[in-house]
């Protein structure tokens, strides 16, 4: 089986570290997932935020900051991001997305890490089993993925996840 994503020059296989990102330019949410016996492990997670005083070189450059110290203290193995997507309704959502996701490209290059891209809606029904799922319906579906006695907080942090867990569970299945 064909896994379904787009890789920067590399093939698919099977990794110990998933760092999942959930790009944006106030707030980016990283989840790092580690591959266990017992399944997935969400190991860490959170925001790196944006000063939104800042001019947008400065805030691109926040962000670009805050990858590479992820990546400088987790190790990823690759890294999991959502493809930028446009609505006719708000476009500029896309372009601000796009200056987050250049800033992060260019960290993982920088760092050697390689980069898999997931459409939202692929990440979507991957974990919940519809491509239209409700940010509500990720954050329970990786709750009882887990076995967590929470919802994770906030919904960047449970997206970040959601793409990690997206690879994953792809990279398992074409594997096999």
């Amino acid at each position: 089986m064909k896994a379904n994503s787009t890789m920067d020059d590399e093939e698919l296989t099977p990794a110990t570290r998933y760092l999942g990102i959930d790009p944006g330019l106030n707030r980016t949410g990283y989840a790092l997932l580690e591959q266990s016996a017992r399944g997935p492990v969400l190991c860490e997670g959170g925001i790196i935020r944006s000063n939104q005083e800042m001019n947008l070189a400065a805030r691109v450059h926040e962000i670009a900051s805050g990858i590479r110290e992820v990546i400088a203290e987790y190790h990823p193995d690759v890294m999991v991001i959502e493809q930028v997507f446009t609505t006719p309704k708000f476009p500029k959502s896309s372009i601000i997305m796009a200056h987050a996701r250049g800033a992060i490209l260019f960290a993982a290059h920088d760092a050697g890490v390689p980069v898999v891209h997931y459409t939202p809606t692929q990440i979507k029904r991957l974990i919940t089993g519809s491509g239209r799922a409700s940010k509500e319906q990720i954050q329970h579906a990786i709750k009882n993925e887990l076995g967590l006695k929470t919802i994770l907080e906030p919904n960047d942090v449970a997206d970040a996840f959601a793409a990690a867990l997206c690879h994953y569970h792809t990279i398992r299945v074409a594997c096999f």
